[in-house]
């Protein structure tokens, strides 16, 4: 009898702290308003910033009004930081032609053809040889390689993937293309692996060379961590009207006639012709910064909690400004508004048992360059982070959902690494969100492959349990377009709170998060 009543005393104390700690987290929740929002998004996303590509004097200023933000709000920077800011070294690789000819012909850049910056640390290439490579995939069900020797040669390379006779691309068996289809660094890495000497890549899409493009040219930045420096092979782009003057009238034809066809990797084409191409190359370091802030924990602040986004884009050409508004200036506003809901909390007397960090990353578009320089060199160990939740895009509609279905969330990796995960955020979202949320995006070998482009994958590949959300890819996609009117507000403000909530939940959990499913260790 004793026994029982205690056991029931116990079971009330839990029940009722855990309801206390549920009516809690959804006050400071509602501290996340679209109001708060917009405010943040419309300073990171203002012409003030001039599109934060990495290295440049935006990301820099996105960087100090992120600052700013952090230290208003009461957080604290990490004690192995001098400040809120992690700076890390990248070389900044341009390279500027100065002649590149063909056989007797010279090509002239903007016009002809665009030399990829940071495609080489040597400042010049000749060649007898040009072979063709169709679209330059080697997988198990293709090989463009097959019976091809390149070494020491020119090798032409098709964007795109190839079709089936039903009109399904091959590499995925799907109406929609793999990665494949636009993933021209690991062409080029293939190629390179082969022995090539350089890669012409043809964009079959192009007329012409993209006028944003040209107007860049000689001035495109490629970086590279200080400490994975490598070479790689001189990358050169053409549109499909060069073809004819590379290989021939008759073979440019055949290429451009079998275009998504599987008969492509068949066409044997190969032309002894000179090719030399000379640039100058200038080489400087840049020091960009990730940005960290936390809120320590009370009994369990040795282990962590990590929010996280990216603040960089893609900056400006010429003129024109990509702002990023949803990519991924949407992901920033909501870590800094979630920071603003847990740091009243703290002022309130009520402090997570975990610590908070709060993860700002620059390069992300640039290969994560951030988020794996802090993987490196973590501030706190990731053996102690019991989650990364990261949140890129969540500000759009996906234009392939009805309008009635706008509450959507896409959640990536939910399942990949920790058990535990998927029912904490479903059991949150059933009681308390009622988002819809999609798995479409969850596979390793879905065609966008999203677990591996953004953040958490530089904490998922240390065995960090890790959540992506997303809103999924929308028309602005990398377009200047992508500005703060266009941003859906009122969804986007569910969905932080959803993340908050789910935050919250695992800061005051009794232990870390498992750590108790396989993560295929390869990447794209």
């Amino acid at each position: 009898m004793k026994k029982s009543l205690l056991t029931g005393i116990v079971l009330f104390s839990l029940s009722t702290i855990a309801f206390a700690q549920t009516n809690i987290s959804l006050k400071y929740s509602e501290i996340i308003t679209q109001q708060n929002l917009k405010k943040q998004l419309s300073v990171i996303a203002s012409d003030e910033m001039e599109g934060r590509k990495t290295g440049t004097e935006g990301q820099r200023k996105a960087a100090i009004y992120i600052e700013d933000q952090f230290r208003k709000l009461g957080l604290k920077p990490p004690e192995l930081l001098e400040g809120f800011q992690q700076y890390f070294g990248l070389m900044k690789d341009t390279l500027i032609p100065q002649s590149f000819k063909i056989g007797n012909r010279n090509l002239y850049e903007e016009k002809d053809y665009v030399l990829l910056s940071g495609s080489s640390k040597k400042e010049s290439f000749k060649s007898k040889e040009i072979i063709f490579a169709g679209y330059g995939i080697m997988a198990p069900q293709y090989n463009d390689y097959k019976n091809k020797n390149v070494r020491g040669k020119v090798v032409v390379i098709l964007s795109g993937e190839p079709k089936d006779n039903d009109n399904k691309y091959l590499i995925n068996g799907t109406e929609k293309p793999s990665f494949w289809s636009y993933a021209m660094v690991k062409k080029v890495s293939i190629a390179k692996e082969k022995g090539a000497v350089a890669v012409l890549f043809v964009n079959t899409d192009w007329d012409s060379i993209p006028s944003a493009l040209a107007s860049n040219a000689g001035k495109k930045i490629l970086y590279f961590p200080e400490s994975n420096q490598k070479a790689d092979l001189t990358t050169i782009l053409i549109p499909p009207y060069e073809l004819v003057q590379v290989l021939g009238k008759d073979n440019a034809e055949k290429i451009l006639k079998s275009n998504e066809g599987t008969d492509l990797y068949n066409l044997n084409v190969e032309e002894k012709i000179k090719t030399k191409l000379v640039f100058v190359k200038s080489k400087t370091m840049g020091h960009p910064s990730n940005i960290i802030g936390i809120i320590e924990g009370t009994d369990k602040k040795d282990e962590y909690v990590f929010i996280t986004a990216h603040y960089d884009h893609l900056g400006k050409i010429g003129n024109v400004i990509y702002y990023g508004a949803n990519d991924d200036g949407s992901g920033t506003a909501a870590v800094i508004e979630m920071a603003h809901a847990f740091a009243k909390a703290k002022q309130d007397g009520i402090s997570p048992r975990r610590t908070i960090v709060f993860m700002l990353f620059s390069g992300e578009e640039e290969g994560l360059l951030g988020s794996q320089f802090y993987s490196q060199y973590p501030v706190f160990p990731l053996q102690k982070t019991s989650v990364d939740l990261n949140t890129d895009m969540i500000g759009r509609l996906d234009p392939n959902r009805k309008y009635a279905e706008k509450n959507c969330l896409y959640l990536v990796g939910n399942d990949k690494i920790s058990s535990e995960l998927s029912p904490i955020v479903e059991d949150i979202n059933d009681k308390y969100c009622h988002l819809r949320l999609d798995y479409k995006y969850n596979n390793f070998n879905d065609p966008e492959k999203l677990f591996y482009r953004s953040d958490h994958y530089s904490f998922a590949k240390n065995d960090v349990p890790v959540i992506f959300f997303t809103s999924g890819l929308y028309l602005e996609y990398h377009k200047p377009s992508d500005t703060v009117d266009k941003i859906n507000f009122d969804i986007m403000q569910k969905r932080v709170q959803f993340i908050f909530l789910t935050a919250w939940k695992i800061a005051n959990m009794d232990e870390m998060l498992k750590r108790d499913l396989p993560l295929p260790k390869e990447g794209i």
